[in-house]
């Protein structure tokens, strides 16, 4: 080997030999943590990266197709239950022109691509089917891209064609929807997937259509639409606005906390379509159009009376005398103004309204309650002829509570200021104690540097007064610091003897690390005191 190899081995092999038994064991976990931490980084370097073949499949093509890869060869995990089969990146094209060359295709199946199969002699209820298929596994489809939504089964339920067409049924759809785990559909999202179905197939209403979640839950009926609760937030979204406009109002006046306010309101959720036609006629107008009819008739008057001969001819009698006949009538065609209202209430009115005021009776004891109550009706929005009631008392509050949770705010206050100190402290402590970690190395290691010359210098142990100052210094830090009331610590050993005990420690490493020459140093000593 070369030389400076062979001496570089040396000074390592030097400098191991003289750590003692826990610095050897320190470098060895050391050692041993390294090696752990290179295999485990080579291992997964040599981990292939797994890609996606196929996601959301069935049991049965997800079986098919793991079968499929385990006769190739080649590696692959499954995942999202077994609905997700993941194979090494660079093979994920090649595997999935072999599935397909195999016959089966589970990303193409369902859908409008059942249409692609359909021969030219089926039947016309085979259509009809085959089309429904079609219809819901498209559906389905574009519900589970849907955030949160895991699967989604659709079923239709469509009437057949009639030329009655007061007896014709309305299509309805039920949905099945299963979230994926951890997550649930709120209203907006029932509501845009009863929108989506409703408007993929013709002439079915957003109240047609069924939707139920994977726990069995009605999203939706058919009839009454969504059947969470839309209503109810509106309602209380409602009394929330308003209560929070009375209570701004409030504060203001009789201060924070003085005043609680309550609202409860009856909004109507009915759409109504109404149309009314009036027609009323202006005074003083002439008629458009006016005819007036005169019949007038004078002559003989021959009676028809008699005795019927034969063939039911009458017989006259011979009696006549004379008659008259006028027949008058007007007939006008007056200007009338006609005028047609189409009126379209919206769900989410008002038809009835409380609101209830409650005061505190030592704040609002310079108050007249009367112009309060006008304030807060006016706030809020009252309509007498709706039948809305407005109330404001005034009464004692109960403080007690809010004395309480006074009380518990300042403990946990002061709770949170005595653990801030206290960590402010123990950072200050970790801090000293490694800086006087750091001197003690700087000193020992400055130490081992003069051992190896003179071993009269190595026990020459003058210098530890550096650590007595570094001890000193610290001590003055945490004297300075404010420190919590803690127990007080048992008395340990004194300045002096800490520093016997350090210059025995010193002279039984050096004896362990180079005993020749502390062998030497005593034979010279003998040598001295001898002929002394």
């Amino acid at each position: 080997m070369p030389p400076q190899i062979t001496s570089a081995f040396g000074r390592i092999t030097s400098s191991v030999r003289e750590f003692t038994v826990a610095q050897r064991t320190l470098a060895l976990i050391g050692v041993a943590v390294i090696a752990l931490a290179v295999i485990a980084l080579s291992a997964w370097l040599s981990r292939p990266q797994f890609s996606p073949l196929y996601t959301g499949l069935a049991p049965a093509d997800a079986s098919a197709i793991v079968d499929q890869l385990t006769t190739q060869g080649v590696a692959y995990e499954l995942s999202n239950g077994g609905s997700t089969v993941l194979v090494p990146s660079d093979k994920v094209y090649d595997m999935r022109l072999k599935v397909a060359a195999s016959g089966m295709s589970p990303s193409s199946e369902g859908g409008y691509s059942l249409l692609d199969s359909m021969g030219m002699s089926s039947s016309e209820f085979q259509q009809d089917v085959t089309y429904k298929r079609a219809l819901e596994g498209e559906i389905a489809k574009t519900i589970s891209s849907m955030a949160g939504v895991e699967l989604a089964t659709v079923k239709l339920a469509m009437p057949e064609e009639s030329v009655f067409v007061s007896t014709k049924a309305d299509p309805t759809a039920s949905v099945f929807i299963q979230a994926k785990s951890g997550s649930t559909l709120n209203d907006d999202q029932v509501q845009s997937i009863i929108n989506l179905v409703s408007a993929s197939v013709e002439g079915m209403k957003t109240t047609d259509v069924a939707v139920i979640d994977s726990s069995g839950t009605v999203l939706s009926a058919v009839g009454t639409g969504t059947t969470g609760t839309g209503a109810n937030k509106q309602t209380v979204a409602y009394e929330e606005r308003v209560a929070a406009s009375v209570q701004s109002m409030l504060d203001p006046i009789v201060g924070a906390g003085k005043a609680v306010v309550t609202v409860t309101a009856d909004l109507d959720y009915d759409a109504t379509d109404r149309t009314q036609e009036t027609f009323t006629a202006t005074e003083g107008v002439p008629p458009l159009t006016e005819r007036n009819t005169l019949e007038e008739f004078t002559g003989t008057n021959s009676a028809a009376t008699g005795v019927l001969g034969p063939d039911n001819i009458a017989v006259p009698t011979g009696e006549n005398g004379d008659g008259a006949y006028t027949n008058s009538s007007n007939e006008a065609n007056n200007a009338v103004d006609k005028l047609t209202e189409h009126t379209v209430a919206a769900p989410g009115t008002v038809r009835r309204q409380s609101v209830s005021v409650a005061v505190d009776q030592k704040a609002a004891a310079a108050i007249n309650m009367t112009d309060l109550q006008a304030m807060v009706a006016s706030a809020a929005g009252i309509d007498p002829a709706r039948g809305d009631v407005v109330t404001v008392s005034r009464m004692a509050f109960d403080t007690t509570s809010a004395a309480a949770a006074q009380s518990a705010l300042d403990a946990a206050a002061a709770s949170d200021a005595a653990a801030a100190k206290a960590k402010n402290m123990q950072t200050l402590i970790i801090a000293g104690g490694v800086l006087l970690a750091l001197v003690i190395l700087a000193i020992v290691l400055a130490r081992r540097r003069h051992v190896g010359e003179d071993p009269r210098e190595a026990l020459d142990l003058g210098e530890l007064s550096l650590v007595e100052d570094a001890l000193a210094l610290s001590a003055a830090a945490l004297a300075n610091a404010e420190i919590l009331e803690l127990p007080e610590s048992p008395s340990g050993p004194t300045p002096e003897q800490l520093q016997i005990e350090r210059k025995r420690a010193d002279v039984v490493n050096l004896v362990d690390e180079q005993p020749e020459q502390v062998a030497e140093l005593l034979r010279e000593w003998m040598d001295t005191r001898s002929s002394a």
